[in-house]
């Protein structure tokens, strides 16, 4: 018996089965046997979700033996990968045969199914989240069936398994859209808030890739506009020396420091986030898509992430400001802002309208509860949606009424898993018994 804990320490769980099937057929019988004995059954990625949306009760299932990029067409641009294949191998895999994924988020530590499956997503107004990069896949349901689910073949399925939370069985593998590889612009500089949030629109729209990081208890946003490049630009990285002091020593190192600063005096995080944020210094590079979309982030945090109607974001932005404004909490960590285009899977978060994404952070070893709950209380008057791996309280009525296939998606979960082999606590929250 083996005991699991996910990245950020919110979630854990002991005396557990481990099983490591070394393929699909060896994962099928596996989940049979699971589910023939009455035993819950929850695949693992990298534990890198903050809820218990991951969290395993008594069978485990790794999949390290299914982490290989399986078939690479590079004129379709069709990938098919394992299902644990890890971010950071998959990007670099993709790269050896001239291939990228269209979009990525802001890190590589997740598994490929997991990070579907949470609908894990980046930025770009006319781009979607991960699961629309992904043209079918393998599922692996509790009678061990594998269904191979596409826009053609099990349409249902597939519009309820690209974002299913793993309530629905095991995706064994998944095959990607890509694209031909292609080197991005990165453009990083500090602006006033209150210029990013007027002209929000117009770096959304006007960007490939457009995102902003805003200090609270200051007016200045880190702005970072991500656009290819033309034919005949050459890639020209950040420089050894000043990438490690951007990324790793400030980034990390140094943000860890003020951090624990901050636990041990509250009163100076106004002061140290004005300091933090006069001390971004403006950035221009070229490099790989993939190496300019992901970065290291190892300080340890926690996080609450909506989305919202991308047209009421900044009013969302601003209701925000002023509560930690009047609320004297102090918040060391930045609020992420991100766009997404609309799409046709059920349970993502940008499904059917334009979307805008918040993210909010505290640092692990302060006070977060009363930070958080303010901001649910805020987007709830806009049918925010909260992302499935991030910290949040709504249950299945809540969900029920801010996603119009919610009620399609329980249908096919009970078609799939009747007696609910794959449930966990988590699941059961958002999706009922």
């Amino acid at each position: 018996m083996s005991s699991w804990r996910n990245w950020s320490g919110t979630e854990s769980a002991t005396g557990l089965e481990i099983l490591r099937p070394g393929s699909t057929d060896e994962l099928a019988a596996a989940v049979k046997s699971a589910a023939d004995q009455g035993k819950k059954l929850k695949a693992v990625g990298s534990g890198h979700s903050f809820t218990g949306c991951s969290v395993p009760q008594q069978v485990m299932v790794q999949l390290d033996g299914l982490s290989s990029i399986v078939n690479a067409d590079k004129e379709s641009g069709l990938v098919t990968v394992g299902a644990g294949t890890g971010l950071r191998k998959l990007n670099p895999g993709l790269a050896a045969f001239d291939l990228a994924m269209a979009n990525l988020g802001d890190i590589d530590k997740q598994t490929i199914s997991g990070a579907i499956s949470t609908g894990t997503h980046g930025t770009g107004a006319k781009l979607g989240g991960l699961a629309t990069q992904v043209v079918a896949l393998d599922l692996v349901t509790a009678d061990g069936s594998v269904l191979h689910c596409s826009a053609d073949e099990n349409p249902d399925v597939f519009a309820a398994a690209r974002v299913s939370v793993g309530a629905l069985g095991v995706i064994s593998s998944v095959t990607l859209q890509c694209v031909p590889a292609f080197l991005l612009r990165a453009q990083e500089m500090p602006l006033p808030l209150a210029d990013v949030l007027d002209g929000f629109d117009e770096f959304a729209d006007g960007n490939d890739h457009f995102e902003f990081y805003w200090f609270p208890h200051t007016g200045i946003a880190l702005t970072k506009r991500n656009n290819r490049v033309g034919a005949g630009v050459d890639a020209s990285p950040v420089g050894r020396v000043r990438g490690w002091v951007d990324d790793e020593l400030l980034s990390n190192k140094v943000f860890e420091l003020t951090n624990r600063l901050s636990v041990r005096r509250p009163a100076m995080v106004p002061r140290i986030n004005r300091i933090a944020s006069r001390a971004l210094s403006a950035r221009e590079y070229v490099d790989a898509s993939y190496k300019v979309f992901c970065s290291e982030r190892n300080v340890v945090f926690r996080e609450s992430e909506y989305a919202v109607p991308r047209e009421q974001v900044v009013e969302v932005l601003r209701r925000l400001r002023d509560w930690i404004d009047t609320s004297g909490s102090r918040i060391p960590f930045p609020i992420e802002v991100r766009v997404a285009a609309p799409d046709d899977i059920w349970l993502s978060t940008a499904s059917g309208r334009e979307t805008a994404y918040i993210a909010i952070h505290q640092y692990h070893r302060l006070p977060h509860d009363a930070y958080f709950q303010a901001f649910e209380q805020i987007v709830a008057d806009y049918d925010g949606r909260p992302h499935w791996g991030k910290l949040h309280t709504l249950t299945a009525t809540d969900l029920r009424a801010r996603y119009p296939h919610f009620d399609d998606f329980v249908a096919v979960r009970d078609r799939l898993d009747p007696q609910r082999t794959f449930e966990n606590a988590y699941t059961a929250q958002v999706f009922g018994r």
